[in-house]
């Protein structure tokens, strides 16, 4: 059995097995698992796998009619954007900053609800967390699972049940992450499968959901949460000519975090009873007399 995240980044020459990148002279890229005596065939030439077995991360190889073809490992972007998909993949822009945002890190348990193609799951894997999918859907699992493999290895600490997250959860985790329509649903669940302190990361699609999700946030043990929109673009940079490129890479989500709050201590009057601020955004119990809204009306 191979290992997990990251084993499968090679070093030294390019083997029989391994994915690889092949990049044209206009800049046109090609996701590619080598096989000892097959070949790649594209319009600007066929290339023979043999020819790339062996080399060097960072050859060029001439295809059969004349063109020119650079050869690297895929980062997990290119892997992303290339990998077979049936669900549309959240963009390598977006999973940085979930990543981020969420503050993934090596050894986190992670419940992803929605698994999609497996763009996520990826992401996290590659931070070093363990992650378990929820996933109604049997082809999105399978899809999901194929590509998280064929990325990570089938050693790595992933698994994907077919279950609706919305009816419940049965794990203890560090973080929840979440790409599906009504992410405010799972929020009831949280307490006692996520720890305290621990964050829950949606991404949406729509302001409507986020602003839906922002309020079923307010109104429960939730805090210090954000939303964040990341847009990604690059610049043209030759010679004198140096101005941003013409197309970039606008909206296609909206990132929200927010940390899950242990109960307040009880109060005299209300025994048990877990604080509330009276205002969406204020942490329960942490308004400032001098900057709150009493400072307001003093």
């Amino acid at each position: 059995m191979r290992a997990g995240p990251g084993a499968l980044r090679g070093h030294g020459s390019l083997a029989d097995g391994e994915r690889v990148l092949l990049v044209d002279a206009k800049d046109r890229r090609y996701l590619v698992t080598l096989r000892a005596g097959t070949r790649f065939h594209t319009h600007a030439g066929i290339v023979d796998h043999d020819d790339l077995i062996g080399q060097m991360e960072g050859t060029t190889v001439t295809g059969s009619t004349g063109r020119r073809f650079l050869v690297v490992r895929p980062t997990l972007a290119d892997v992303v954007l290339k990998m077979p998909r049936g669900a549309q993949v959240v963009y390598p822009k977006d999973l940085a900053v979930m990543v981020s945002s969420a503050d993934i890190a090596p050894g986190d348990r992670v419940l992803e609800a929605g698994v999609g193609s497996g763009a996520l799951s990826m992401a996290l894997l590659r931070a070093g967390a363990s992650v378990v999918g929820y996933e109604l859907r049997e082809d999105f699992a399978a899809r999901a699972t194929a590509n998280v493999v064929a990325m990570a290895g089938e050693g790595a600490p992933y698994r994907v049940e077919l279950r609706d997250v919305y009816a419940g959860i049965d794990e203890v985790v560090d973080r929840v992450v979440l790409d599906l329509p009504e992410p405010w649903r799972v929020l009831p669940h949280l307490p006692g499968a996520l720890r305290f302190g621990g964050i829950v990361c949606a991404y949406l699609p729509t302001i409507n959901q986020t602003a839906q999700l922002r309020a079923a946030l307010d109104e429960g043990p939730f805090g210090l949460t954000t939303t964040v929109e990341v847009l990604h673009r690059t610049w043209h940079i030759e010679a004198r000519s140096v101005r941003p490129d013409h197309r970039m890479v606008g909206h296609t989500g909206f990132i929200t975090t927010s940390r899950l709050l242990a109960p307040a201590p009880a109060t005299s009057g209300s025994p048990g009873v877990p604080e509330t601020s009276g205002a969406p955004g204020v942490l329960p119990g942490l308004s400032d007399p001098a900057t709150g809204p009493e400072a307001d009306r003093a």
